[in-house]
């Protein structure tokens, strides 16, 4: 895996007021390895939410998903500032590709930020065909697992159907399969609170999730869920990203987000 150092290596000095490189406890083996990143940033909020309980700022590993709607990206400089992954939209639907999804890739690639795609699914098209249409626009080679995003769509133009919980559990399981037997390594499932809770997806087997929770915890909003990921704001500020974007946390520390990216917890 690209971008691991052995325990100890720290790279780029911060100020004491800003992100702190992650040091290792002194009881730690000399023999595990964690990211180049730098853990605990400092982002801003155009819109910050008062949290009470757990904050998201108490997570060491932060990083961001985008789409066309974000405006230019200097990855380094974001990358230096606590951007430890990005999630990038490639697909939604059966036909409609994200214009700027090999931008963002390259450009994440070259800064050193690992990067997975995201599809966002619609109810009007079978699962096998938005697969297909996937693969077909994201090539192998990210160092993330790929995302299905599953929400209800109640403002598009297109596509707003609301099937039953039978049927959205079948088609993600077909996505999902689809996109294993093809990657290597099984999606994450996105989603939202209100599709949580009306389809129950969070009882689907072998699925990891990601939870979008922009006004408490997800260990409040949804009662009982194990997420990787936790979408914590859409209206953060990053250094060097041009505009506001959507910031997450990853669940764990450093060396078990080094572990998660081998594919070995």
């Amino acid at each position: 895996m690209r971008l691991f150092l052995f325990l100890g290596l720290v790279l780029g000095l911060v100020a004491a007021c800003g992100p702190r490189p992650h040091k290792p406890a002194a009881t730690e083996q000399a023999a595990v390895v964690v990211p180049d990143i730098v853990t605990y940033p400092r982002f801003g909020d155009a819109d910050p939410h008062d949290w009470d309980g757990r904050r998201p700022s108490s997570y060491p590993v932060h990083g961001i998903d985008i789409s066309r709607w974000q405006g230019d990206i200097d990855w380094r400089k974001a990358k230096n500032n606590g951007v430890s992954f990005a999630f990038i939209k490639a697909t939604e639907g059966g036909d409609v590709a994200d214009p700027k999804f090999d931008l963002h890739r390259r450009g994440a690639e070259r800064a050193g930020v690992p990067w997975g795609a995201y599809h966002y699914f619609y109810f009007c098209r079978p699962a096998e065909e938005q697969a297909r249409w996937f693969i077909r626009n994201v090539l192998r080679g990210a160092d993330l697992p790929h995302v299905l995003d599953m929400e209800w769509t109640p403002y598009s133009k297109t596509c707003t159907r609301r099937p039953d919980k039978r049927e959205v559990w079948r088609e993600a399981r077909i996505f999902m399969n689809m996109i294993e037997a093809h990657y290597g390594r099984r999606p994450i499932l996105y989603t939202t609170v209100d599709f949580w809770r009306d389809t129950e997806i969070g009882q689907l087997a072998r699925t990891e999730f990601w939870l979008r929770s922009v006004a408490g915890h997800p260990g409040k909003v949804y009662p009982g869920a194990y997420w990787s990921f936790w979408q914590y704001t859409g209206t953060g500020l990053v250094p060097g990203i041009e505009g506001q974007v959507d910031i997450n946390v990853f669940r764990g520390s450093p060396e078990s987000w080094a572990q998660w990216m081998a594919g070995t917890q």
